[in-house]
């Protein structure tokens, strides 16, 4: 068991681009879902399915071929970050994004700004 679970799902797509896989299975959980939703629809990964594993529910992400990116945890369980919208930065020039758990939902710095919304940074994505 793991004590920050979004590291973990992080850790795991990252090891499995270095291992060129094609897919990495991940446990199943709504923030974790909504996550990869983002990524996504930004074109980080290439496709994000639900499916129900042997004894619990799991998150199948497609990951793209020779694209690689970095990710960076931002927010910690030992110490969360918080942002106005205001005070919401463009990550690398805007090459990259943030993903930002609003009130409205999981959305990207960018996405946030446009909105006037803030909230917790859970991410960096480049």
């Amino acid at each position: 068991m793991t004590t920050d679970p979004v590291a973990d799902m992080l850790t795991r797509i990252r090891n499995a681009q270095h291992a060129r896989k094609p897919q990495v299975i991940i446990p199943h959980s709504k923030q974790k879902l909504a996550i990869l939703k983002v990524l996504e629809k930004n074109e980080f990964v290439k496709k994000v399915k639900e499916s129900k594993g042997e004894k619990f529910p799991e998150i199948e992400v497609e990951l793209r071929i020779n694209s690689t990116f970095t990710f960076r945890r931002i927010s910690k369980p030992g110490r969360r970050i918080y942002s106005k919208a205001s005070e919401i930065k463009p990550v690398l020039s805007d090459l990259g994004i943030a993903v930002i758990s609003t009130s409205t939902g999981f959305l990207t710095n960018s996405e946030a700004k446009e909105k006037g919304v803030g909230g917790e940074i859970i991410c960096e994505v480049y």
